[in-house]
């Protein structure tokens, strides 16, 4: 009932919007001879959403793929009254987010029930391009991310791969394969808990503030409809949008305690500068205060979104990375050995752990994680854009408000700028010297973009590195990673917040004589 009821609906909205389409192309013509770029004719809504609620990510990619083919590096997807355009090429993705950049760094207005998940856009990757977004990101970058604070939480990293070195032990001594994937997730948000509240929380809080942000994530695509129809959505799906609200209510619930007892430990800090206090995430959120808001400062419900931000973005996408980086040094052991040989090359002997400064000095190290993101970004696209105003891109108009998305994973597998490009090769990130010689600031040229481009850049690409880096010199050191017999490395990809391993990672492993 609820599907026909979309149908009826969607049809009567087709109806009207492509009238109002017709309308705004016709005004439009008569002020420019340029058009958008090309695409199929404007698809009715009714039709994306039959088409969709079938349709795989890696079918909607070929899709995609196929619209490439046909129109050209840019194309236009006419869905209701905004046109989304894609991007497919280097050159093009080079001149809307580097040469243009500041035209091109907006995000398109929020929807509900999106707006009750980033508090009416009211963080990072959401807010408009403008102060607000210059605020929360210079708070960011300097106070968490600058390259001194990274180094203050290195005790941190360390905790952490102790927790997981110690979950994977357990898989050795019984001499079952380990199924990574659940380790590493877990690490990583013990880790970006640690960062983000500034406590050592216990497994059972840990587990209660994941099960919270996760039941959002996983459950995002059932409340696409919402977001489809607006405010009338709430009214026809009344029972999804409490379910939704729900478990918004949970991300607070978990939250809000937590971030009020940092608060009180940071004003008692004041008062005891002898406590031990490594700043975290949410004290520098404290005294924030929100300009063309009249300087207010960050409401409970903000920082909730902020945290939950920072904790989303720095978990799955290091998770999911790091087990493509794995299942890859699994399949390719002569590559796994160079690396290990590479490590023990620099590691002083019988050192226990890796010295984070040791990391600079292993180039294949860094070849080995730029090849991981290359051929398996965790995200195929980027968070859409928007552009500022009308603009003139490869010989069309962009016009003000449209939205424009990149695809990534189409750039990094573009065989006319790689060779060989869906095989796993390292070296093509080292020089002939045997030193990494990629620019990922992309100010002459984009190769590849897993972390986007230009002014709305992924703000943690130096954490997530470093992150990544850091894990995979650990676990090859310590372990030998071998396939389970019979069972080859199936590098299928199925989409769920990230782009994962359709059947995820299992391996052997076994001690390494250190």
């Amino acid at each position: 009932m609820e599907f026909w009821l979309v149908l009826i609906l969607s049809i009567c909205l087709c109806v009207a919007l492509k009238l109002l389409v017709d309308l705004v192309s016709h005004n439009k013509s008569n002020q420019t001879n340029l058009s958008l770029p090309p695409g199929p004719n404007k698809i009715a809504l009714i039709g994306s959403i039959l088409w969709l609620r079938g349709s795989s990510s890696s079918q909607i990619e070929q899709f995609l793929s196929n619209l490439r083919h046909k129109y050209g590096p840019i194309f236009t997807i006419q869905i209701a009254s905004r046109p989304s355009i894609l991007i497919t090429s280097h050159s093009l993705a080079h001149q809307a987010l580097i040469e243009n950049g500041a035209t091109f760094a907006d995000r398109p207005p929020g929807m509900d029930p999106i707006r009750i998940i980033n508090s009416n856009q009211h963080n990072i990757n959401s807010a408009p391009y403008g102060p607000l977004w210059r605020l929360l990101r210079r708070n960011l970058t300097s106070e968490i991310l600058h390259p001194s604070r990274v180094k203050s939480f290195a005790q941190a990293r360390k905790w952490v791969l102790e927790i997981l070195t110690e979950r994977l032990r357990h898989h050795v001594e019984s001499g079952e394969p380990v199924r990574v994937m659940d380790h590493f997730q877990y690490s990583m948000f013990c880790l970006l808990v640690l960062m983000c509240l500034g406590e050592k929380l216990d497994e059972k809080i840990i587990r209660e503030i994941e099960e919270a942000q996760r039941t959002l994530l996983v459950n995002e695509g059932r409340f696409a409809v919402l977001v489809l129809f607006g405010k009338f959505g709430k009214i026809v799906f009344r029972k999804r949008w409490h379910q939704f609200l729900e478990m918004r209510r949970r991300q607070e619930s978990a939250l809000v305690p937590l971030i009020r007892a940092r608060r009180e430990r940071k004003e008692k800090k004041q008062e005891n500068p002898d406590d031990e206090f490594v700043i975290s995430y949410v004290d520098t959120l404290f005294d924030l205060q929100i300009p063309d808001e009249g300087g207010r400062e960050l409401s409970e419900e903000e920082m909730v979104t902020l945290c939950t931000e920072f904790l989303d973005a720095g978990t799955d996408t290091t998770s999911t990375a790091l087990q493509w980086i794995m299942a890859n040094l699994v399949k390719h052991q002569e590559i796994q050995e160079k690396l290990h040989s590479e490590i023990e090359g620099v590691v002083s002997s019988g050192e226990e752990r890796i010295k984070e400064e040791d990391l600079q000095k292993i180039p294949f190290l860094k070849a080995v994680v730029l090849e991981g993101l290359r051929r398996h970004p965790p995200a195929h696209f980027l968070l859409p854009h928007a552009v500022t105003e009308d603009t003139v891109l490869e010989g069309h108009v962009i016009p003000k408000k449209a939205t424009v998305n990149f695809m990534v994973a189409e750039m990094g597998w573009d065989p006319e700028v790689w060779e060989d490009p869906m095989e796993f090769k390292p070296e093509r990130f080292l020089s002939n010297e045997g030193d990494q010689v990629f620019d990922l600031t992309w100010s002459r040229e984009i190769k590849m973009m897993p972390f986007g481009a230009g002014r709305r850049i992924c703000p943690g690409l130096g954490l997530a590195l470093h992150h990544l880096e850091y894990f995979v010199a650990n676990l090859v050191r310590d372990f030998k990673w071998t396939a389970v017999d019979g069972d080859d490395v199936d590098l299928s990809e199925k989409q769920e917040f990230t782009v994962v391993m359709k059947n995820p990672l299992r391996a052997h492993m076994s001690p390494r004589v250190q």
